[in-house]
Order: C-alpha cells, then sequence, then structure tokens
C-alpha cells in the first residue's frame, strides 16, 4: 500500500481551510475531530478484551508484555510502560517500552531508524523476549518496517503478539494475532498521526494495561491500592485510600501508613487487627492481591 493510500494520509474535509480561520475556529474543528477518537476505540473492545485476558495469561505463567514503536508511536509505548511501576507497584520488567533509536528518541527524532525492520528484531531480541511474552506493535500508519521486524521475531518464537494501527487492512494487522485497529479518520492536519492516531493509540494502551492489573488484582475496587507514596501529593493519596478502605480517619490512615509502610499493608492491619508483620505475610501469600488477603 502507497503511503499516499493510507486512512491517515488523506486530506480531512473538515480542516481543508483551516489554515483562514480565527484561532477559536481552528480549536474547534480540533476537538470536534477529537470526539471521534473515542467511538472508534470503542468498536475495538471486544480485540482489546481479548489481547488483555491473553497478556494477563501470559503474565500469570511468568510472561511479559512488550510495547515497541517508533516516533510518536514509540514514545506512548514507552511513557504507558513507565508508568505502571508506580502506579501498580510492578517489577519494572513486567511492562517495558522499546523505541526506534533507543533513549534518545524519546526526546530528539530520529525517523530514519524505524525503516529497518532488522533494528526492531536486534532490539527485541536484546530485551531478552521469550516465547511465554506478549508484544504489542504500535504503528499508526500499520506499516512501520521496525515494528513489522520486531513482530516477525516474535512470531517466530510463538510469542502473543498484538498489533495497534489506525489503518484498515494493514501489513501490521496482518501479521499479528490479534489486531486493534481504531479508525479516527483522516487528520485535521493531514499525516500528523500525533493527533487523533496518537490520541486513539493513547486511549487503547491505557485500557491494556489498566485492565491487565485490574485482573491480575493490583487493584481494590476502583481503588489504586498499590500506590508507592514517595512525595508528599502520593503520601496523601495513600493516606485518603486507607482512609476509605478501612473506614478510619484521614489521621488515623496516616499513622497506619507510616507503621506498614504500604498501602494494602495498612489496609489489611486496620480491616484485620493485624500487626505489619501478621498483614504482610498475609498479604505475600495472597500473591499481593489485597482483595484475596482480606477473605477468610
Amino acid at each position: 500500500m502507497n503511503l499516499e493510500a493510507l486512512l491517515t494520509e488523506q486530506p480531512n474535509p473538515a480542516s481543508a481551510h483551516i489554515d483562514t480561520l480565527r484561532t477559536a475556529d481552528v480549536l474547534a474543528i480540533i476537538n470536534q475531530e477529537d470526539q471521534k477518537v473515542a467511538g472508534a476505540v470503542a468498536a475495538e473492545i471486544p480485540q482489546i478484551a481479548e489481547a488483555v485476558d491473553r497478556i494477563v495469561d501470559r503474565m500469570r505463567a511468568g510472561g511479559r508484555l512488550f510495547y515497541i514503536g517508533a516516533g510518536s508511536s514509540g514514545r506512548l509505548g514507552v511513557l504507558d510502560a513507565a508508568e505502571c511501576p508506580p502506579t501498580f507497584h510492578v517489577e519494572p520488567d513486567l511492562v517495558q517500552g522499546i523505541i526506534a533509536g533507543g533513549e534518545a528518541a524519546l526526546a530528539h527524532a530520529t525517523e530514519a531508524s524505524e525503516d529497518h525492520p532488522e533494528e526492531g528484531r536486534r532490539d527485541l531480541i536484546a530485551r531478552g523476549f521469550i516465547a511465554k511474552d506478549a508484544l504489542a506493535g504500535i504503528a499508526a500508519s500499520g506499516r512501520t518496517p521496525y515494528v513489522l521486524g520486531a513482530v516477525e521475531e516474535a512470531n517466530r518464537l510463538g510469542a502473543l503478539t498484538v498489533g495497534i494501527s489506525c489503518t484498515p487492512d494493514s501489513p501490521l494487522s496482518r501479521a499479528v494475532r490479534i489486531a486493534i485497529t481504531p479508525l479516527a479518520g483522516p487528520e485535521v492536519i493531514a499525516g500528523s498521526t500525533r493527533m487523533k492516531a496518537g490520541s486513539a493509540t493513547k486511549l487503547v494502551l491505557n485500557m491494556i494495561s489498566t485492565a491487565v492489573m485490574i485482573r491480575l488484582g493490583y487493584v481494590y475496587g476502583n481503588l489504586m491500592v498499590n500506590v508507592q507514596p514517595r512525595n508528599a501529593k502520593l503520601r496523601d493519596r495513600a493516606a485518603r485510600i486507607i482512609a476509605a478502605s478501612a473506614a478510619v480517619t484521614y489521621e488515623r490512615a496516616g499513622e497506619l501508613l507510616a507503621e506498614a509502610g504500604d498501602v494494602r499493608v495498612a489496609i489489611l492491619m486496620a480491616r484485620l487487627a493485624l500487626d505489619r508483620g501478621a498483614a504482610e505475610a498475609r498479604l505475600a501469600a495472597a500473591g499481593g492481591r489485597l482483595s484475596e488477603a482480606l477473605k477468610n
């Protein structure tokens, strides 16, 4: 497929004369187009759900989740992966992001590196990727050689492969086991996939990582009980979570947090009248899942 034929490269009639409009009208068009993104993602929920369930199965068997992409797509994957440890208190290698060009590409565009499938394959292997892992390839166009090379290697190993793109019937969607393809239509600025395609990708990645962690038991109710209270804001959030979960005052929650050093342990101490050691042992026996540890 020629680049000019891609959905993400098509000119958008709604913004044909955007350069002649006043600022408020420019923003209104962008906002109107952005409203199409959520609907496009909603249409892909069955595929996203399948990906989540199969990733969870892999993780329960000791596997990990890798994102790989180039440019804006790669940056979004790295961002989502980086947010998992502080949000859910998982090991840094459980969810990993790989970007074409390496860490330097996070701040400075290195587009040339996306043209080489062997580099995607090499970068994946260098991370120790194995058959029990899962790979989510991210490419708005669905044709990025760097990503396709990594997906080919993951398929060769027998790993789970997921493709996230914004173009129908793309090489990426045909190469992976699960294709997630939110079609939000042409960009406000033709080809600027950091816009609607980027927003759609961010929503999909948020859904995957969050739902995976929920299924693994790292959320209690709708509370982020695995939050790591490493600064004043997070300590305040942790105390409020303890207060809500254990039905204690905010002040008592702060005391419990100081004693326990962990939100889940503090909740167990309050709810089950345990000391720190007993609460830690009970949590460990439940695999870190608070809902399981609270059961009789």
